[in-house]
């Protein structure tokens, strides 16, 4: 029997859009109904039963969000995928939430909407075998765990940790998912498990094993690496038999790391709004008042100074905003570029000529050392000059009075090597190992006073990855710091 074609819904208010993509999946295989609003898509969507949609963001009557909850609701097994150029942490998580698969950014290439739409049809068939996979019921569970079946080999493809224990707390099925996320080694059918699990693992199953409604779920989200590196939605279920009583409990464990990582990036952003927004906007806001104020005698001088402060103040926030906005753009993958040849020497030097100045007015030496007749690299040049940039001027902010920076570029296999050392304030390995992290500032007695959003190194490091590059550090605590920058050239 010939494989069943794919069933597609587009919703998107631009025409031209929305019938070339038609036009583009039909060619490929696909069944495709299209919706030019919302209201229409909502109609379509929760009506027919489509294996995948695709979804626009924005629209002039019911905005992608809304649609996408409403197709959910009335078909939870669709795989919805999200188009659109214009997105925040906000929609990327209520989108999230809602179950969407994935993004896919505007403009797309053909290439990429397929590739989308090839796994999404593979996460909808994955699905709906799982669905069956929970109506099949059967008196004894070891029986099926050891059988060489279909089951298995659907069990084994699910993304998701898959863990199935009997009324002794005895393992009877399980796939390699639930093995990685407990880190256990392959556990033997038939053996007890329940003491090698999390504690907060085996106390749901047993909360489970103990109720009385039979009928009853627990879940409970658990990260199971420290600093939200892995975090973890389990769900236990009871599997009943056909009589009602209980024969075991089944585990299910849903990776949820990247949702809370944008809800953790949230709530740093509005925190640090709160900290380092609120005072400058203050300050600046109390400099006009007295200036405005006719009952406060001014001159000329303090007058000048109020505002002078005010505009350093005031820059420091757009700095903030900018790197905000770039970190969004490279997220959502928007950003352009305009990659050409890059000489590093060149861009190292033109930074630290241009903050001779302020380096003269501290008495910081610079030592600079080049080797001649380096390759060159292949990268946007406002990127490149951005990572210099920002290390360079963190090793004269957080270097000492009358210290020095040394600064030396050279080739080392396949890589353009760039190493800025100071004699400045150091790293304690605590700071160290948060350092790339966003928003993260070093916090002493010797940076209370030094500005900074807490982005910058983030952002570089970003950006070198970008380029299939690397960054890393040395450092001492009071004896200064050391970052080596690897950028792969052109051969």
């Amino acid at each position: 029997m010939a494989e069943e074609k794919p069933r597609v819904i587009i919703v998107d208010d631009e025409k031209g859009l929305r019938m070339g993509t038609k036009r583009l999946l039909e060619s490929e295989g696909y069944i495709v109904d299209t919706a030019e609003n919302g209201t229409e898509g909502i109609a379509l969507g929760t009506t027919g039963d489509y294996d995948m949609a695709i979804i626009d963001l924005k629209m002039p009557d019911i905005d992608g969000i809304e649609v996408l909850r409403n197709i959910k609701e009335k078909m939870p097994n669709t795989v919805c995928f999200i188009a659109t150029a214009y997105a925040s942490y906000e929609t990327a998580i209520e989108a999230t939430k809602l179950g969407a698969a994935s993004y896919i950014p505007k403009p797309f290439t053909p290439d990429e909407l397929i590739n989308h739409l090839q796994e999404g049809y593979e996460k909808r068939k994955l699905i709906l075998d799982s669905e069956r996979l929970r109506k099949e019921r059967e008196e004894r569970l070891l029986e099926i765990a050891t059988e060489k079946s279909r089951l298995n080999t659907i069990v084994n493809s699910i993304a998701d940790g898959v863990l199935v224990t009997n009324l002794m707390g005895e393992l009877v099925l399980f796939n390699p998912a639930s093995m990685k996320y407990f880190e256990l080694s392959n556990s033997i059918i038939g053996e007890y498990i329940l003491d090698f699990l999390p504690a907060s693992v085996k106390d749901i199953i047993l909360k489970v094993l103990n109720n009385k409604e039979s009928s009853k779920s627990f879940s409970a989200e658990i990260e199971l690496k420290p600093n939200r590196e892995l975090v973890v939605d389990v769900t236990c279920s009871p599997v009943p038999q056909p009589d009602g009583s209980l024969i075991g409990v089944v585990t299910v464990i849903t990776n949820i790391t990247e949702l809370k990582r944008l809800e953790y990036v949230k709530s740093q952003f509005v925190s640090m709004v709160a900290h380092e927004l609120k005072t400058p906007v203050a300050a600046v806001l109390g400099f006009l008042r007295i200036i405005l104020d006719q009952n406060i005698s001014t001159t000329p001088e303090q007058e000048n100074d109020y505002l002078s402060r005010s505009e350093k103040r005031l820059q420091a926030l757009v700095e903030m905003v900018n790197d905000l906005l770039d970190i969004s753009r490279m997220e959502m993958k928007t950003k352009q570029r305009e990659i050409k040849d890059i000489d590093i020497p060149e861009v190292v030097k033109s930074n630290l000529d241009f903050l001779e100045l302020e380096l003269q007015k501290r008495g910081i030496k610079v030592i600079y050392t080049a080797e001649e007749n380096l390759p060159m690299v292949k990268a946007d040049s406002g990127e490149v000059n951005r990572i210099f940039t920002n290390i360079i001027s963190n090793a004269m902010k957080y270097n000492k009075d009358n210290g020095t920076i040394t600064a030396s570029v050279k080739k080392s296999g396949n890589y353009i090597v760039c190493a800025i050392k100071d004699t400045g304030i150091g790293m304690r390995p605590q700071d160290k190992e948060k350092l790339f992290q966003e928003f993260y500032r070093i916090k002493n007695d010797k940076t209370r006073n030094i500005p900074g959003t807490g982005l910058g190194l983030s952002i570089v490091k970003r950006l070198i990855e970008s380029y299939s590059g690397k960054i890393e550090v040395n450092s001492e605590y009071g004896e200064g710091s050391e970052f080596i920058v690897y950028l792969p050239y052109k051969k």
